[in-house]
């Protein structure tokens, strides 16, 4: 690239904070400006980030002369920021969950079209390096075909007072915040996912959400997966992500990540656990990359729609409590399951 693309960050909160600290070693982009409507929080990390700073974050598309915005904010105005920088044409970074319903999704993806500017979800898990080399590990098959996908992401954090338990600014609880994450990974070792099962645990904390649940699924090509999601409890498990073949199990963990093959006793190390600024610095970079063609974007835009597809799929399951397809059009034929319900 001949210069460094500039990027605006909108919302200064924890994970703006940690995209900051991203940027501070980005290869393709620079932070320019930062905007929250939370003046103190702007200047704050404006400060830290040598940058401008904004309470609104139309002052900066009229300002700041950028690139690319990425957005930080809570998700109910995701699609409003991302159509009022597109339609300026400045490409759009959309933190996840990417939109709260398919109606904002689409409407996003078909603004990018008609303003020929990318978009895309920024969902940090797939640019983990562990992440990366565990799905070459099992592209190249030697660990046969695969028959089951296990992902955890559950820890213990007092919901209460968040506003991502808050259903009118968040759109859901646990399922969207965290279950975008996983549904994401899931898509990335699996491909299109065909149907979905979703079942409720205790609310715990008092919330008008969920903050545990389990989601069964099928891939289209007809792999098992389970997903434990929950703000209440922390299963204490070493991996997050366990996939399990014919020929052998792969295993990406938080501080270490190994496979085994069937044949063989001992376990393979093949990385060094979760870094969440090099997952965030490698994202920001691929789609900086991506929109002056020097890369293929990791996430696509279709990614993005479809991650949403799958979550509004799990709403619609966790209300009705069966198996629900995740997309009419695309899922294959339902299965009956005894028992299922």
């Amino acid at each position: 690239m001949e210069r460094k693309l500039r990027f605006g960050l909108i919302g200064a909160g924890r994970i703006g904070n940690a995209y900051a600290q991203a940027f501070e070693t980005a290869e393709a982009c620079s932070l320019a400006a930062v905007a929250d409507v939370r003046p103190e929080a702007a200047a704050a990390l404006a400060d830290h980030a040598a940058c401008l700073r904004y309470s609104r974050y139309q002052d900066m598309a009229r300002e700041a002369k950028l690139d690319a915005v990425l957005i930080c904010t809570p998700p109910i105005t995701h699609h409003e920021i991302a159509l009022y920088f597109m339609d300026r044409g400045v490409h759009v970074l959309c933190e996840k969950p990417f939109a709260i319903d398919l109606d904002h999704a689409k409407m996003m993806l078909a603004a990018s079209k008609r303003n020929c500017v990318a978009i895309t979800m920024a969902s940090k898990f797939r640019y983990v390096d562990d992440v990366v080399r565990a799905k070459s590990i099992v592209t190249s098959g030697i660990l046969g075909e695969l028959v089951l996908f296990e992902n955890a992401f559950t820890s213990r954090v007092d919901m209460t007072t968040q506003w991502n338990s808050d259903p009118a600014i968040s759109g859901g609880g646990v399922l969207i915040d965290n279950g975008t994450h996983s549904v994401d990974i899931m898509r990335y070792f699996l491909g299109s996912l065909a149907d979905v099962q979703v079942v409720e645990g205790k609310r715990t904390q008092g919330l008008q959400v969920e903050d545990t649940v389990r989601i069964f699924v099928h891939s289209q090509s007809g792999v098992m997966g389970s997903i434990d999601l929950s703000w209440s409890i922390n299963k204490e498990q070493e991996a997050y992500i366990s996939i399990y073949g014919s020929h052998g199990t792969i295993q990406v963990g938080w501080k270490e990540s190994k496979y085994r093959q069937s044949s063989s006793r001992d376990w393979v190390v093949f990385g060094k656990g979760y870094d969440k600024v090099q997952a965030l610095r490698a994202q920001i970079d691929n789609f900086a990359r991506g929109i002056v063609g020097d890369e293929h974007f990791l996430i696509t835009a279709e990614d993005a729609l479809a991650s949403v597809e799958v979550v509004q799929a799990a709403y619609a399951s966790l209300r009705q409590d069966h198996w629900t397809a995740v997309a009419a059009s695309a899922a294959a034929p339902q299965r009956e399951l005894v028992g299922a319900g």
